[in-house]
């Protein structure tokens, strides 16, 4: 199975506000988010991408656009790899809902939450999971691809793959803009690393060597 690249979408104004944008439509990259997800297509424009997918989030989408570019590929959006949906909490801001008693289970046993009209951090785990468990049958051990999505999200299905208890996933951090690797195999995963910001190095793979003709 493949290297997986997690990557979190760059700020909008509602990261720099503290809102809770959830799957509200209409929320772009503000212009640190579209100079994050350009500095990402720089940092990977030469790593051999196989596919680039996304969010249908604008946000996700906008960040994954620049890399898609400079590889030469579509981006590939698919609903399971959306943000959690936090039905009533959408547009809300992180510090009044902080002084709500359900704040206090989000951040203690989130396993044991479910946002009202919306879903549970177990149900957004096992979709993002899903999701993820199928691109990475859709390709070849030494491919490289990127996925573009939200923050929750990627730290619930890090935390499913190192075998973190869901309640632990929030001491994940995932900033805006960041890369966080992952290789899946059949036998388990592997965290290459976490929350990496651009700019940074990155392997590339090795060109085979020719063999010279024998005269």
């Amino acid at each position: 199975m493949p290297l997986l690249l997690l990557i979190r979408h760059g700020e909008n104004d509602y990261v720099k506000a503290t809102k809770m944008a959830g799957r509200l439509p209409g929320i772009h990259l503000n212009e640190r988010g579209l100079a994050q997800a350009q500095a990402l297509a720089r940092t990977l424009g030469r790593v051999p991408l196989k596919a680039v997918y996304s969010s249908p989030l604008e946000r996700a989408a906008e960040t994954a656009a620049p890399l898609a570019e400079i590889r030469r590929l579509e981006v590939q959006q698919l609903p399971d790899l959306a943000d959690t949906d936090i039905g009533k909490w959408q547009g809300r801001s992180w510090v009044a809902l902080s002084k709500l008693k359900a704040w206090k289970i989000v951040q203690g046993a989130p396993s044991r939450f479910t946002f009202p009209e919306g879903e549970s951090f177990v149900q957004c785990q096992t979709r993002v999971v899903t999701a993820l468990d199928r691109i990475a049958a859709a390709h070849r051990p030494k491919h490289i691809v990127a996925v573009v999505f939200h923050a929750d999200p990627i730290k619930l299905a890090i935390a499913h793959y190192l075998g973190l208890p869901l309640d632990n996933f929030q001491r994940l951090a995932v900033d805006t803009g960041s890369v966080t690797a992952l290789y899946l195999s059949e036998t388990g995963a592997r965290l290459l690393w976490l929350n990496r910001k651009p700019p940074f190095d990155f392997p590339l793979p090795e060109k085979k060597k020719q063999k010279m003709p024998v005269h």
